[in-house]
């Protein structure tokens, strides 16, 4: 796959995990504007760099979602679950494509006019959504400006050539090298502006309307602080880091056998270059664990999708509490630990949370709680679930473990309930009556 690619799906998956988190951050508190602007910036770039690499499907799809947002920006609409929801199948889509395109090397065809409709109809506000309270009229157009701004500037090489240039053609994948971009970029120079360039700014801030230009400079602020953390991180393929651990652990031994022969050689001029090597060995094997560490956040990015999802799907109010966040494991334990945890989250949306009715009738907030939390405790890392749910049905799992011969029916009534309880862990054990797409699978939490 062509390097550049490759980058960009890297870079493009990483920005879906942070949209996918700060939509439905949003959707609970739409007047939260930073969030918005940096969702906004987020999508538009990917816009920009699909059609920068020729990625039309890609641009597409992400264009409708930028313009749905770009009405809740601008505040000429309101945001509602039905409408987000369509901005978070959006985001969906462009996930599929882009594992296709890692998968290929090439984008996919397919039809999403179907999809790109819906967010248009939104954006127009037909979605059984009404429109925000009237907004100030709109500002003279600016477009004009920048137009014949613009028609005054010619296209020309650097001997002064003239050249017409199609600029609506998209660049296929491969078209040009990355080695070619990056020449291209460190070799173009900065004409000298036209006085009318630099006359026509002053005039496009004085039209522009003050929101609008607020809305610019929460942006750009956003901007800058994403900037500032990307400068100051890079991104390392697993291999290398897995090859240099690799060989860490073969230094290590070296220096343990040369810290051995000293102890047994009667030669002091060794001992002291040998406990620096040592020194300098522990901690270089030291920083090297460390680049293998991440914040137990990173594997719970897709989490409050997934609680959002199933309470919207089962009728049913979640809020999901995330504690701990910037906990570190090991990434290997990570990458182990997200299957499991998404599945028990799910166990507990559609089996532990009530509906908002019974939760009423039982005297609880209608909301339910699922609290996921991560902190050291003696040397461990410890992450808890809990939910304020229904809890676990004694009773029912009593009589499925007699039934399924795990114990009989006089040690099951002498058993106390913490004991009964971790049945649950047995492989194949469920308690669950039907088969579901949520988590009843009928196959248990092994």
């Amino acid at each position: 796959m062509d390097e550049l690619l490759s980058e960009f799906i890297a870079e493009t998956n990483e920005f879906l995990e942070t949209v996918d988190t700060q939509l439905v951050q949003f959707e609970a508190d739409p007047n939260d504007s930073a969030t918005l602007n940096n969702i906004f910036r987020l999508v538009h770039t990917i816009k920009g760099t699909c059609g920068f690499l020729g990625l039309p499907r890609l641009q597409f799809v992400a264009h409708a979602g930028e313009t749905l947002l770009g009405k809740y920006r601008d505040g000429s609409l309101n945001a509602t679950p039905d409408s987000v929801q369509l901005v978070l199948e959006s985001i969906d889509r462009i996930k599929q494509i882009l594992g296709d395109i890692e998968s290929t090397g090439v984008e996919p065809e397919g039809d999403d006019s179907e999809l790109i409709g819906a967010l248009e109809r939104a954006a127009e506000g037909i979605l059984g959504e009404s429109t925000a309270t009237p907004a100030a009229p709109e500002p003279a157009p600016i477009v004009e400006v920048v137009s014949e701004t613009v028609e005054s500037v010619p296209l020309v090489d650097d001997k002064g050539q003239k050249w017409d240039a199609d600029l609506g053609r998209f660049l296929k994948p491969g078209e040009v090298s990355l080695a070619d971009l990056e020449a291209a970029f460190l070799s173009a120079e900065t004409e000298e502006i036209p006085a009318a360039v630099q006359e026509k700014p002053a005039e496009v801030e004085r039209r522009m309307a003050p929101e609008r230009r607020a809305a610019r400079d929460d942006e750009d602020d956003a901007g800058a602080k994403a900037g500032g953390v990307a400068a100051a991180a890079i991104r390392v393929n697993v291999d290398v880091l897995e090859s240099l651990m690799t060989m860490v652990s073969e230094l290590v031994l070296t220096r343990n056998q040369l810290m051995q022969m000293a102890r047994n050689s009667s030669n002091s001029e060794f001992k002291a270059p040998l406990q620096r090597l040592s020194s300098v060995t522990a901690e270089l094997q030291d920083s090297v664990m460390k680049t293998r560490m991440q914040p137990v956040g990173s594997a719970w990015k897709k989490l409050p999708r997934i609680v959002r999802d199933a309470a919207r799907d089962l009728g049913k109010k979640i809020d999901l509490v995330l504690e701990g966040e910037s906990t570190e494991l090991d990434r290997q334990v990570l990458e182990l630990i997200k299957d499991p945890l998404t599945h028990m989250i799910r166990n507990s949306c559609d089996h532990a949370i009530e509906v908002p009715e019974v939760r009423a009738a039982a005297g609880k907030d209608e909301t339910g709680t699922i609290r996921l939390k991560a902190y050291h405790e003696g040397g461990q890392i410890v992450i808890e679930l809990t939910d304020d749910g229904a809890g676990l049905n004694t009773a029912r799992i009593r009589d499925k473990a007699v039934k399924n011969g795990i114990v009989s029916e006089e040690q099951a009534w002498t058993m106390p309930d913490a004991q009964i309880h971790r049945f649950i862990f047995a492989p194949g054990f469920s308690t669950a009556a039907e088969v579901t797409s949520m988590s009843g699978r009928g196959v248990g939490m092994d």
